[in-house]
């Protein structure tokens, strides 16, 4: 048997200007780069795979959009994949963020709250039980699909990656993410 696998798919292009921090703002997302993100995944996935997505809408319509490519798929949302919460910054310019709160945030990265809102380690927390969830074998044996966002993405590479007790500092953490409407896949065993 092939080991099992966490499909990480990130939502299409948000409807917002460039440059705005966004995270728990719930945007949609471009309607024509939604469907073809959802065509292309549809051909990719396998069959009977489990779907989790985040609450908001830019992933609630990737995965409606894909469940009507893929009626084999009976779609989730999980509150533990949403985007980081950025508090009173969201919806503003990152370049009219204060310098000062940005080094606020890097100096203490785990535990600050940006914007007074979500702190990195609680949000570490939750997609790790979901991660946890996935490894289980809560889905059946099955590979897991989340549709879901950068930050949620680069909590999935910090948890599977990192070295145990490593320290979560801003100079540390991951950058990469899937692009807009693109995926990752990694093993679960």
């Amino acid at each position: 048997m092939s080991a099992r696998r966490l499909w990480l798919a990130r939502h299409a292009q948000p409807l917002v200007a460039p440059g705005t921090c966004y995270g728990a703002l719930d945007l949609p997302a471009d309607a024509a780069a939604t469907a073809e993100s959802a065509r292309r995944l549809a051909a990719a996935l396998p069959h009977g795979l489990a779907v989790r997505h985040s609450p908001l809408q830019r992933c609630e319509l990737l995965a409606l959009a894909l469940q009507g490519l893929r009626p084999d798929l009976t779609l989730q949302a999980d509150a533990r994949l949403a985007e980081m919460d950025f508090g009173a910054w969201e919806g503003r310019p990152w370049d009219a963020m204060a310098r000062a709160d940005i080094d606020a945030w890097t100096a203490a990265f785990a535990t600050h709250r940006p914007g007074g809102g979500e702190a990195l380690e609680r949000m570490l927390a939750r997609v790790g039980a979901a991660l946890r969830d996935a490894q289980s074998r809560t889905h059946g044996g099955r590979d897991v699909l989340w549709i879901t966002h950068a930050g949620v993405a680069r909590c999935v590479q910090w948890l599977l990656q990192a070295a145990p007790g490593a320290a979560l500092r801003a100079d540390a953490w991951p950058t990469a993410a899937p692009a807009f409407g693109a995926w990752t896949v990694w093993d679960l065993e």
